[in-house]
């Protein structure tokens, strides 16, 4: 035991990562779906939960969805049928092409490639916003000519470098698919992410900063894709008066209890953003003196939502670990620590961190997939390589970086001896 738990008592409850922030409003449309028996995938509530979301964004069509996956999922497989056709009954609609994927994300952003019979092209991240480097995306162009879709993050909120992307997607003819699942109310360039691309997904899971459970929305300009979203949603059902199908559909609309939750949360979304924005910067100012920093962003162009709070300690302050594909071991060192070091000892104490995203390319199930990065981070030399060599960017992030609690209800004097913690995991 270290000897800082002489002195600081574990959390009475527990401080999470992100749980919901409830406020009421979400009972009074629950109960009004109850009231008017609208307990189904239809109702007034999915009606205005897309309206509320697509005046928001600023897109003209916004189509509620079960999650944000089945929105991922729905945006690759439209894609996919604009650029190759529509498929066979038993093919996807990218059978077999490659797709370059952000590497350094949830599996979710990349399993509808899976889903629709495409080869996920892993493209490494940028320290600047811990979002896909648009270097080695115009590197894997020159590997991949005839790539024709691209999906981009926007990690833990913080936008993406979209007008380098877009310029590079452009250039090449590409789509894009936008994952806003964790950036509701971040903009770039004064505008909201989610618009960027010609398709877009966000999230309302337990844990975004707008909730509803579960849910999700795709996001549009073409009222013919948020009808063909819609369609596929909904079994892929004609317009006839029994049961036709002519192509396969999936049982993936969102409820009308589900859409109330959001309608009542979605007043209170610049709210949440501001309590997680004072936590981002408690931390930063909290931490100063340590060998650490914060998750970066583009101050100048875009304004995150802060969703989560995370850090990287530098790599002369880390202390010896190693990771297998399930647990992880490191060895203690006077005025240095390591991810796993700290996340064991806030657990101790009741409070909740996570790991970044392990980058998909080294996951276990993606691990044959190709790769590529740059050199010096696409800043001098430009040397692309799909594994082996070179430097890894999502990789070095992994090894050094956590998720810190951000839960908007933590209170100051709690997120003080989280604080306190990590300062003495240093000592």
């Amino acid at each position: 035991m270290m000897a800082l738990e002489k002195n600081i008592q574990p959390f009475d409850h527990k401080i999470w990562l992100a749980s919901p922030t409830m406020h009421g409003d979400e009972l009074k449309w629950i109960h009004d779906a109850f009231d008017k028996n609208w307990i189904t995938t239809a109702g007034e509530n999915v009606n205005e939960c897309e309206k509320l979301l697509a005046e928001h964004i600023g897109c003209r069509y916004a189509v509620g969805l079960s999650c944000g996956t089945a929105a991922l999922h729905l945006a690759i497989k439209l894609a996919g049928e604009r650029l190759y056709g529509q498929p066979k009954p038993n093919e996807g609609t990218l059978r077999g092409h490659r797709v370059f994927c952000a590497d350094m994300t949830f599996d979710a952003t990349i399993n509808g490639v899976a889903y629709e019979d495409g080869e996920a092209v892993f493209i490494d991240t940028e320290r600047d916003t811990w979002n896909m480097d648009p270097a080695a995306l115009e590197k894997a162009f020159e590997i991949y000519p005839d790539v024709k879709l691209v999906i981009i993050v926007h990690l833990y909120g913080t936008p993406a470098k979209m007008d380098e992307l877009r310029a590079v997607c452009d250039k090449h003819g590409a789509l894009i698919v936008e994952d806003a699942a964790e950036s509701l109310g971040a903009t770039y360039k004064g505008r909201q992410t989610g618009v960027f691309g010609d398709y877009g997904a966000i999230s309302f899971n337990g844990n975004k900063i707008i909730t509803g459970s579960s849910g999700g929305m795709f996001l549009t300009d073409s009222r013919e894709d948020a009808d063909k979203v819609r369609k596929w949603s909904t079994q892929s059902r004609e317009a006839a008066p029994w049961y036709q199908h002519e192509e396969i559909g999936y049982n993936y609309r969102i409820s009308n209890i589900i859409a109330g939750v959001v309608r009542g949360q979605m007043p209170y979304l610049n709210e949440h953003i501001a309590l997680k924005k004072a936590i981002y910067e408690r931390y930063r100012e909290g931490l100063k003196g340590l060998p650490v920093s914060m998750n970066p962003y583009d101050a100048v162009n875009s304004e995150p939502n802060f969703w989560l709070s995370c850090m990287m300690i530098d790599k002369d302050a880390m202390c010896r670990q190693v990771r297998d594909e399930k647990e992880a071991l490191y060895i203690r060192e006077s005025g240095k620590s390591c991810p796993t070091e700290i996340l064991e000892t806030l657990a101790r104490y009741n409070a909740e961190g996570r790991p970044v995203w392990k980058p998909m390319h080294m996951q276990p199930i993606y691990r044959t997939n190709p790769f590529v990065t740059v050199e010096g981070n696409g800043r001098g030399r430009t040397n692309a390589y799909i594994r082996g060599s070179g430097i890894d960017v999502g990789a070095d992030i992994f090894r050094r970086g956590l998720c810190l609690p951000s839960d908007n209800k933590m209170t100051e004097e709690q997120q003080d001896r989280i604080i306190e913690i990590i300062h003495r995991c240093f000592l």
